[in-house]
């Protein structure tokens, strides 16, 4: 029978398998986190493993999960142990040691709201999701959530990740304890302050005083993350026995790149996070709005224009000459110069980092994956660097392709009577069926408010960009599209 990951088959690993630099057993607890699915596990503790091995301390983690009890099975025969596998040219195996606890919150509640009130909890993180943290469309606390109001009825037994949240904070306020800083992972705009506000109106709504002392009191730090995570699936665990020895129930695959920006606001002090290479910084929006426009709007124009040339990966696209080259010029040329770097970062560096990132041949990263949701991205990653370029009077011709590419793409998905992942999706369809080939396909779509801003919609120049460039994608083909991008 083949002997699984733990603390006992640690030291039979290959020397060609690097394991954690530390002593796990002299390190306690000191961040509780919530949410310790493949992203977390691939980014945040592994920061964390590294902070141990320079530094040690007492700042390992407790991993709770809100719902599934998968991790915690998968990971506590394991003492918390898991590979992770880098995806580069060449191919790392590593065995992370920084979670040494694993708790499925509704089999463990007690133990968790324990974990929190503890005087040796001084962070708590969080990945899950945006629609985890129960927020309205214009950012504040929903109270008609069901697990809100099931909170706000039973704050001592909460099911959503404020409620617990505050059930730490309410305990350790009681007890004359400091509060821990609250650090969200997401991948949402200004996360910091969103979730500062969300669990600040949830406090004052169990007590004004508890609300005014979490809002004075307690810190909460926006971030910026990034990392390509694909999932764990067989092939990974079988790779991992064969190079290891031993079986992993779940490991973790990522990119070689990795980046974590936070705010450097904390109230009960931190693990050695920037020694392992975190940015702290007073402006993590700057990171924020590089991110956006260097990465994915150029991720945004691949899926579009790669997916209507018959590619499927990120690496095929950007093996496809035509294509990479017109990446690289939009990249550079048109999107750069309407960053503002922050503070000692050269963005010329990051836009080459990017480039080998998608250039990478071991990550799968699917077209069709990122083109969902088109209505909601373009807007935030390509707009805003066509207002300015239009502002300052230059071309627009490259950023216009990717929104007609856009275009053709619905127009496609509609012909064919393909389903669409997007908010918009019935509209966007009902569009799409209404295209011909004309200019008037563009006038359909501009007619889109809720995604087109009037301003932009009516402009002249605006127009004529994307009529031109939805003409130059022709029929939407291989051949057309990759003659435009060409061109441009």
């Amino acid at each position: 029978m083949t002997a699984s990951l733990s603390n006992t088959t640690l030291p039979t690993l290959p020397e060609t398998v690097a394991r954690p630099g530390y002593d796990r057993a002299v390190c306690g607890i000191g961040i509780v986190h919530f949410g310790p699915g493949a992203f977390h596990r691939a980014h945040q503790a592994v920061y964390t493993d590294d902070a141990l091995a320079l530094e040690g301390g007492d700042w390992t983690i407790s991993a709770v999960s809100l719902k599934s009890p998968g991790v915690r099975d998968a990971l506590v025969p394991q003492d918390g142990l898991y590979t992770l596998v880098t995806l580069d040219r060449a191919i790392g195996h590593r065995v992370i040691g920084s979670i040494r606890e694993v708790l499925c919150a509704p089999e463990a509640q007690s133990h968790v709201l324990a974990r929190l009130a503890a005087p040796a909890t001084r962070i708590v993180t969080i990945t899950v999701t945006e629609k985890g943290y129960c927020l309205t469309a214009a950012g504040e606390l929903d109270t008609t959530h069901p697990d809100i109001v099931h909170d706000l009825a039973h704050p001592e037994t909460p099911v959503s990740v404020i409620g617990y949240i505050v059930a730490g904070l309410r305990r350790r306020r009681a007890a004359g304890l400091p509060p821990y800083t609250v650090i969200s992972c997401d991948n949402m705009t200004d996360n910091g302050r969103r979730l500062g506000h969300a669990t600040t109106q949830y406090a004052a709504a169990l007590d004004a005083e508890l609300g005014a002392w979490v809002r004075e009191y307690v810190a909460f730090p926006s971030t910026m993350v990034d990392s390509i995570t694909p999932a764990t699936d067989d092939a990974l665990r079988q790779r991992v026995l064969d190079v290891t020895g031993v079986a992993d129930a779940w490991p973790i695959q990522r990119e070689a790149f990795t980046q974590w920006v936070i705010e450097d606001r904390f109230c009960n002090g931190r693990p050695a996070w920037d020694k392992a290479g975190v940015i702290l910084t007073s402006d993590v929006g700057a990171f924020g709005r590089a991110k956006l426009r260097l990465l994915n709007g150029p991720h945004s124009a691949l899926a579009y224009l790669g997916g209507l040339a018959g590619l499927e990966t990120v690496a095929d696209a950007m093996t496809t000459p035509e294509l990479a080259g017109f990446l690289e010029r939009l990249m550079l040329q048109d999107v750069l110069p309407t960053v503002t770097p922050p503070a000692g970062y050269d963005l010329t560096v990051y836009a080459g980092q990017i480039l080998e990132r998608f250039r990478n041949p071991a990550i799968r990263h699917l077209l069709a994956q990122i083109a969902w949701d088109g209505s909601q991205k373009l807007p935030y990653r390509l707009f805003g660097v066509i207002e300015e370029r239009l502002a300052q009077g230059l071309s627009i011709s490259r950023p216009a392709l990717v929104v007609a590419g856009w275009m053709h793409f619905v127009r496609r998905r509609a012909a064919e009577g393909a389903g669409l992942t997007d908010p918009l999706a019935p509209t966007l369809l009902d569009i799409g069926g209404r295209c011909d080939g004309t200019r008037a396909d563009v006038d359909h779509f501009l007619a889109l408010e809720v995604m087109f801003a009037p301003a932009l919609a009516t402009d002249t120049r605006f127009r004529a960009a994307l009529t031109d460039a939805y003409a130059r994608l022709g029929d939407g083909g291989r051949d057309a599209v990759l003659a435009a991008v060409a061109a441009l």
